[in-house]
């Protein structure tokens, strides 16, 4: 599953897209640099998360839209299109940006 397919499966869990699930975690005090554990704790007890599907929102929330190039273009099982995630919801991004 790609990076970009976790975050379009957190927007059908919670009903938010993953620039939504940023602001509210930046009201909680979460944002760039933040300590992993308290943020994957808040999406589990909050929006009822999987550990990985609030790992891979923890990742965008503590380190931004930004993932490695050594996924992109590639052929293996997390491969995504980009190394710019969509954050603005799944029914919005241009079909160049597929996951």
């Amino acid at each position: 599953m790609s990076f970009q397919a976790y975050l379009d499966k957190v927007e059908e869990k919670t009903g938010l897209t993953p620039r939504q699930l940023v602001q509210l975690a930046e009201e909680q005090g979460f944002g760039l640099g933040s300590k992993a554990t308290p943020v994957v704790t808040w999406l589990k007890e909050t929006y009822g998360l999987g550990h990985g599907h609030a790992m891979a929102m923890t990742q965008v929330i503590t380190k931004g839209d930004r993932i490695s190039d050594k996924h992109v273009g590639s052929t293996g099982t997390h491969r995504d299109a980009s190394d710019r995630l969509w954050l603005d919801g799944k029914d919005t991004r241009p079909a160049d940006r597929t996951a």
